[in-house]
């Protein structure tokens, strides 16, 4: 029994975030050692054995279907995210994982297309959330500070979870600092999910741990985020504030890998900040 199976330790986070109030069960006074759902009462939501449930949370191998992941999704009143990333992590023990490189490029058609979109702040993020490659618009917006060359070095490359959890600069470039590092130990609990073999991905995590107790905190609360779209307010050290929607395009030939884009709404003061980094950092004419 490991009673640290990603999917026991996801199971018990969101059982311990209801109480029976929410979901109307009784408490017959009962006093509780521990916040939120008893197993007894998730399983009886679900209509599963007391049994079955601890099994499954104890990351014992039950071969649970679909429609009892669904149930227990239900039960435990899942996000959309949150019950795909269930069904995700039920597979974990009974698949083989290949190895996993840790050095990763992006492709020519890949580095041609930031080219391209020079006018659109633009990078390439790779399995552990490294940048292996950006524009100049997306260099100057997220990362003025760095090196705009690193990415071509697998040994310097920044990586986007290691920068807003250890960089201070970075840090102070998003107004919400807390929603977007909830958003960040989101999109590296799905990238675990998917790569749990992934030796390069347990030691960044282990790195974050030790030297970020916020990050440590976030990560036992188990949050889950898809990491398709999102609107940040940035406090930028050269065009002051603006405002940006984020959005991550899975790459087809390299499904690990995405194309991150950051826009303004057109005709905003935003969009006008955007176009004046651009010029001022030299990544337009």
């Amino acid at each position: 029994m490991d009673r640290r199976s990603p999917l026991g330790e996801f199971l018990r986070a969101r059982r311990a975030r209801l109480s029976p109030d929410d979901l109307g069960l009784p408490r017959y006074g009962d006093r509780r050692r521990v916040p939120g759902l008893r197993r007894e009462e998730v399983a009886l939501l679900a209509g599963v054995s007391a049994g079955y449930y601890t099994r499954l949370e104890q990351g014992q191998p039950v071969n649970a279907s679909a429609e009892v992941l669904d149930a227990i999704a239900t039960a435990l009143r899942l996000t959309r995210a949150e019950r795909e990333h269930l069904h995700v992590l039920s597979t974990t023990g009974h698949r083989t994982w290949p190895e996993t490189p840790c050095t990763e490029h992006a492709s020519g058609d890949l580095r041609m297309l930031l080219t391209t979109l020079d006018h659109v702040p633009a990078l390439v993020v790779g399995r552990r959330n490294d940048v292996l490659a950006w524009n100049g618009a997306g260099h100057a917006l997220l990362a003025g500070h760095l090196d705009p060359a690193s990415p071509d070095d697998p040994g310097a490359r920044p990586n986007l979870s290691r920068l807003v959890f250890l960089d201070a600069p970075t840090r102070a470039l998003y107004r919400d600092w807390p929603a977007k590092a909830r958003a960040v130990v989101g999109h590296l609990r799905n990238l675990t999910a998917r790569n749990p073999e992934d030796a390069c991905l347990a030691a960044l995590l282990g790195e974050l741990g030790d030297h970020s107790t916020e990050f440590a905190a976030l990560w036992d609360e188990h949050p889950v985020d898809p990491c398709g779209r999102d609107v940040h307010t940035l406090a930028h050290p050269v065009v002051g504030d603006l405002t940006v929607t984020q959005q991550a395009f899975q790459v087809a030939q390299e499904p690990h890998q995405f194309l991150v884009t950051l826009t303004a709404e057109p005709g905003s003061p935003s969009a006008a900040a955007l176009t004046a980094l651009r010029q001022v950092c030299g990544a337009v004419p």
